[in-house]
């Protein structure tokens, strides 16, 4: 029987000579950015067969499809693409002679499907009770993680790989140094360590270009009351010592510290054990992440027209092979209505592209590519 490794496993043994499906399993888990590129068919003499796989990174490849000048334009093309963060399927097509610096006299078809890093971060400060057991579930689920706590004892020794361990003597130094958009959890054992996390934080917030997306608090309402007081008191000497007794800024001062979620966690889910409270505040994270990916989609669509003729020209420009089945070029136009949305290359699209023979037997239909006939296998 199989037995899959462990996050842990897999994280400390992952090498360059790595098979590629152990690459996708760690980087899936830690959610980095990659590229799957699988050789689709090939004709004559190549350096591998038809269904060999590699993996490329921003710095690592993982297997090969043959090196050489091929797979040099195909890690080129891959990292572009990964270096816009982008979702994406393309399928090229390289004849391998004198153009691409090969002389194998053959051509090969490959296919390179392109994985966004993972935008959901998530910053625990504390390692307590309530804080492992929230590790233990995120651990699950695709998003990055920075675990900061003073205290080195208070850390499990297994830590999953999209876990992120800081042992830091100032917790609050290492909140500047978490990326833009992240949701931060503050669960720390000391209220004055808790006070100065929700300061710092608050004031990263002042600057629009290096927000948190959300901040949660554990503890009770009669908390909450005290911090917003202490914050708002605390805010506003600074800014009149600051701006020389502008208070402008009052009204977002106040609208700042009462977006702090204290209680953190739905109410909805009661329970006061730790992995009650733990699945209370990861069901908000996922509700906050969810919302905000919703948003952003919205906001790509109305700018969807722009992309078709930029990614058109930029077709135009390839050399040495054909253009690439491009499932964000106008190559294939997947336009739809806002009712029905469509993601990817459309069915009905992918069968004009590639032309396949379709199979509709049973249930669905089956697409055939590169199918041979026996009369064609037998004159070989």
């Amino acid at each position: 029987m199989f037995t899959p490794r462990s996050a842990l496993e897999t994280k400390s043994t992952l090498e360059a000579k790595s098979p590629w499906f152990d690459a996708v399993q760690f980087l899936q888990h830690v959610g980095d950015a990659y590229a799957l590129v699988t050789v689709l068919g090939c004709t004559g003499s190549t350096p591998r067969d038809h269904s060999s796989k590699m993996v490329i990174t921003e710095e690592n490849t993982f297997d090969t499809i043959g090196g050489g000048h091929l797979e040099y334009l195909v890690m080129k093309k891959a990292r572009d693409i990964i270096s816009r963060n982008s979702v994406q399927q393309e399928i090229h097509h390289f004849p391998l002679g004198a153009s691409l610096g090969q002389c194998c006299g053959g051509s090969a078809t490959v296919l390179i499907e392109t994985f966004a890093a993972c935008k959901f971060h998530i910053g625990i400060f504390g390692a307590g009770h309530v804080a492992r057991s929230i590790v233990t579930i995120l651990a699950g689920l695709n998003c990055k993680v920075s675990w900061i706590d003073s205290r080195a004892d208070e850390f499990p020794l297994e830590i999953p790989a999209n876990v992120n361990k800081i042992i830091a003597t100032e917790p609050c130094d290492e909140l500047a140094d978490l990326p833009n958009g992240s949701d931060i959890l503050i669960l720390t054992h000391n209220h004055q360590l808790d006070f100065e996390l929700c300061l710092a934080a608050l004031k990263r917030n002042r600057n629009p270009l290096q927000q948190l997306r959300s901040i949660g608090l554990i503890g009770s309402q009669t908390k909450a009351l005290r911090f917003q007081k202490r914050l708002t008191d605390r805010l506003l000497d600074q800014i009149t010592n600051e701006q020389n007794g502008h208070l402008l800024e009052n009204k977002g001062i106040a609208e700042n510290i009462e977006a702090i979620r204290c209680p953190v966690g739905l109410s909805s889910v009661p329970g006061k054990l730790p992995m009650e409270v733990a699945v209370s505040i990861v069901g908000e994270l996922i509700a906050i992440d969810h919302a905000s990916n919703q948003v952003s989609e919205g906001l790509s669509a109305g700018a969807s027209s722009n992309i078709s003729s930029t990614t058109s020209s930029q077709s135009d420009s390839q050399t040495h092979e054909e253009p690439a089945l491009n499932a964000d070029s106008s190559v294939v136009d997947r336009s739809a209505s806002a009712s029905k949305k469509s993601r990817g290359l459309a069915w009905k699209d992918i069968k004009q592209q590639l032309n396949g023979e379709l199979d509709s037997k049973g249930q669905g239909t089956v697409l055939h590519l590169g199918k041979t006939s026996d009369t064609e296998e037998s004159d070989k």
